[in-house]
Order: C-alpha cells, then structure tokens, then sequence
C-alpha cells in the first residue's frame, strides 16, 4: 500500500509527465477536448475556465474567483484530480488509463461504478487518442 506522499507524487506523475511519442499531456487534452483552450468558456450547466469545473468544485479547493486564469485554474484542477485519481487508485489498486483520467473528470461516478455512458464513451476515447 503507498504512503501519502508516494501517492501524490505518483498522481503528479501520472498527470503531468506528457505520454511517450507525439501525444499530448492529460492535462492539454483535457483542456483542449472540454473548451480548446477557451478560459471564458461557460457550460451549460455553469461550468467554469479552460477545464470546466462546477463552481462548487472549484470553491471546494480555492476561494479565488479568477476563473479565466489558466494557472489558476490548472492548479485547481490538478486538485481536483489528484483527489479523483487517489481514490480510483485505492478501488482499483492502480493508476487510471487515459480513456478513465477522462471519465474521472468528466463522470467519476460512472467509472468507480464500472458503468460509462455512451456518450462519456465517446468523449473519452477521444480523450485517450490525444494522449496517444
């Protein structure tokens, strides 16, 4: 089992450190694939910056409201991720592919349940092509 700090630095890894080949980073994917790289972009059900967070979530970790700060908001959801990422990892007993990074930010639910969307699917396999 890892202690605390392994885990972090393992969920840092496993973010941060681009695939091997011409793939891009999760975290250029993720940002590509929600808004192609748009910090003003707002969903439809008012998610927030470059990622799309939910205004709760990105309170949960920060009190800052600079939404359209792309540092900011990376920081925020490497957060967020790292907190999504540690729990897979402690269901499963391992690090989550690409194609389950995605449904983690996207739906953690239906992944830690085992039962992905159709439509989460799609989106995630095209998550895990760019980081390919």
């Amino acid at each position: 089992m890892l202690d605390r700090s392994r885990m972090v630095k393992l969920t840092l890894l496993i973010t941060l450190v681009p695939m091997l080949c011409c793939g891009m980073d999760r975290m250029s994917a993720l940002s590509m694939l929600e808004t192609a790289d748009n910090d003003s972009m707002v969903g439809r059900a008012g998610e927030i910056s470059r990622y799309q967070i939910l205004e709760r979530e990105w309170q949960s970790v920060s009190a800052s409201t600079r939404y359209q700060d792309p540092v900011l908001a990376r920081q925020v959801t490497l957060q967020l991720v790292e907190q999504r990422v540690a729990r897979f990892t402690r269901i499963y007993h391992r690090p989550p592919t690409d194609f389950e990074f995605y449904v983690l930010w996207n739906a953690p639910a239906q992944v830690l349940k085992g039962r992905i969307s159709p439509v989460v699917t799609e989106r995630a396999k095209r998550f895990a092509n760019l980081c390919s």
